[in-house]
């Protein structure tokens, strides 16, 4: 799947204050990524409330980062603010998902056009390296080493494109992505060994509406295997 040029926004190693947050990015940021993620499957069911004590206990950090998290999720229709009661989750729809991977799916079709025309053969062949290792870690069983090399390959792609801008629009959806479960969702570790293949082929032969069109497809992919999860588990209809 798809992400930002820079920073990966799914990185939450190091602690503050015993919870599972770094101090790269504004606490608040960092608790609304992790309920954002959480409520894609389901670890917030819609119609409960987000209770702010029992969260900040949870992440170890104090209320206030928390509620700041809560304002920026109902901001974008996450959760819902009730007076005198609290944040309600607002339930996720196959639509909503759906709708979701198909704007990332664009983004991150165009970005592997323009890397097909710009990558050297130095990187195709370094990136063909790196799927190597990541057939061997799907093979193993090994889905957090899959994760981060599906994360340098996507990287690498979205830097290669020259398009930091759309890039950075890329990452506003890779936000609502739950790439924290991705050893969880079945199906994603070996969509990213045997859908790579077609983008990695389109960059060898230079070739930019395969690229886009293989990339397209693979993150489609990916959605509807998102979604088939999500059903089979309850969490949409």
């Amino acid at each position: 799947m798809s992400e930002n040029a820079g920073q990966a926004p799914r990185r939450r190693a190091g602690a503050a204050r015993g919870g599972p947050f770094g101090e790269k990015q504004q606490l608040s940021e960092r608790v609304a990524a992790y309920v954002r993620e959480g409520i894609m499957v389901g670890e917030f069911p819609p119609g409960e409330f987000v209770r702010t004590e029992h969260l900040a206990a949870q992440l170890g950090v104090s209320q206030t980062p928390v509620r700041e998290a809560l304002m920026i999720l109902h901001s974008e229709g996450s959760v819902r603010w009730e007076p005198r009661r609290g944040y309600r989750v607002v339930a996720l729809t196959a639509r909503d998902v759906r709708d979701l991977f198909h704007v990332q799916a664009y983004i991150a079709g165009e970005l592997a056009a323009r890397a097909a025309t710009h990558l050297d053969g130095a990187e195709i062949a370094r990136l063909e390296a790196v799927q190597s290792e990541l057939v061997e870690a799907e093979g193993a069983g090994d889905t957090e080493l899959v994760d981060r090399l599906n994360h340098e390959i996507h990287r690498t792609v979205n830097k290669a494109s020259g398009s930091m801008r759309m890039a950075s629009l890329l990452n506003l959806t890779v936000n609502y992505v739950p790439l924290r479960f991705f050893g969880t969702i079945e199906g994603w570790p070996s969509a990213s060994v045997h859908d790579h293949g077609a983008v990695l082929s389109a960059f060898a032969a230079r070739d930019a509406d395969a690229a886009r069109a293989a990339m397209v497809a693979h993150i489609e992919h990916i959605g509807e295997l998102l979604v088939a999860h999500l059903a089979k588990h309850g969490i949409v209809s």
